[in-house]
């Protein structure tokens, strides 16, 4: 069987990181085989390192995905997110799609050309995967979908994820991290005003950012506004960002919503606590004082990572409850299962 990824985005991040996931969990069955399609960017990077599979578009458009599914020949294709869904949707013809949306989108929970667009992707749609039950329930039209929606929230393979930390042979020194898009959904700007409140307090906090995007240079001017350029490590793009977490003391998530991010859910392998804002997907993973804290208030954000990282004891035991709440959530072989069960697969 050979299954079509389709993703709009040139660049890696969570839900291209879901999709090499998945690829990978598909590696060692003869009967199996997956490629990615998106636009070249520096995604490609990434898949070569994974050893993917990946048909670059000039423009992700409709004739653009038609001309890989002709040369591909696919039996499955598996869309994700909604522009990806909607064009792959156009280009299927008969093919089967699954439809595959990663987070909870703000600009799709009420009527709007987005989410009354996607409605064409999901009528056609023979399956559509929901990253969590708050993502299904937010999409302004999930009432006729029930019947083809499942919940599947996302996972990781500990045991690759460890491998992959150790071909990273730096050490970090950082208080907290972000890793991520320096984008709207993000709200970096919110973690920046959070680190002068800490500095205040803890003027020798080191804060590393790991990403780009469109706000990425707004970011760096209101840090110096902010004058926190000594505190501040703006680090670009991160291929392979797992010792950075596994390093850093704290990682730290102020998203306006979320779906299940891949980022929380290595952090949480690697046993890093994490502080977050109460989004959707967040408050899945993060239970408040056991493995790390949610808060949406910015003095309360700021007082406990200050708590955390003067606390030893307290930091100790987030980061063991961390790794026990990592065990229960990242079951591979239970997603596997659901995707084989999709795909048409028989185990």
């Amino acid at each position: 069987m050979k299954i079509l990824h389709i993703l709009s985005s040139h660049i890696y991040s969570g839900a291209e990181n879901v999709v090499c996931q998945i690829i990978n969990m598909f590696k060692s069955d003869d009967d199996v085989e997956m490629a990615y399609c998106s636009p070249d960017g520096t995604v490609r990077k990434a898949l070569e390192e994974r050893e993917i599979n990946f048909y670059p578009v000039e423009k992700m458009n409709t004739s653009e995905l038609k001309r890989v599914i002709v040369a591909y020949q696919p039996d499955v294709i598996h869309a994700h997110d909604m522009r990806a869904g909607f064009l792959a949707a156009k280009a299927c013809g008969s093919i089967p799609l699954i439809s595959h949306i990663h987070n909870n989108a703000y600009n799709s929970r009420g009527i709007s050309p987005k989410s009354i667009a996607y409605f064409y992707a999901a009528m056609k749609a023979r399956n559509i995967i929901w990253v969590s039950q708050s993502s299904f329930e937010g999409y302004a039209f999930h009432g006729p979908l029930k019947k083809k929606s499942v919940i599947l929230y996302n996972a990781i393979d500990t045991n690759e994820l460890h491998n992959r930390m150790e071909l990273d042979p730096n050490t970090y020194d950082y208080d907290m991290v972000f890793v991520g898009r320096m984008v709207y959904q993000k709200n970096l700007h919110r973690l920046l005003q959070i680190t002068r409140l800490i500095a205040d307090e803890y003027p020798n906090i080191k804060v590393g950012i790991a990403g780009t995007g469109e706000d990425e240079e707004e970011l760096k001017q209101l840090c110096t506004e902010l004058k926190l350029d000594n505190n501040v490590s703006f680090l670009g793009y991160q291929s392979n960002p797992l010792k950075l977490l596994h390093d850093s003391k704290l990682m730290v998530l102020t998203s306006r919503w979320e779906g299940t991010p891949m980022v929380a859910l290595e952090s949480m392998a690697l046993g890093t606590p994490i502080i977050s804002t109460p989004s959707d997907g967040m408050i899945d993973l993060i239970t408040d004082g056991y493995n790390g804290y949610l808060s949406d208030d910015d003095k309360d954000f700021a007082h406990k990572i200050v708590n955390v990282l003067s606390d030893e004891k307290l930091y100790n035991t987030l980061k063991e409850n961390q790794l026990k709440r990592s065990a229960e959530v990242n079951d591979i072989e239970k997603y596997k299962a659901v995707l084989c069960k999709l795909y048409g697969i028989k185990q």
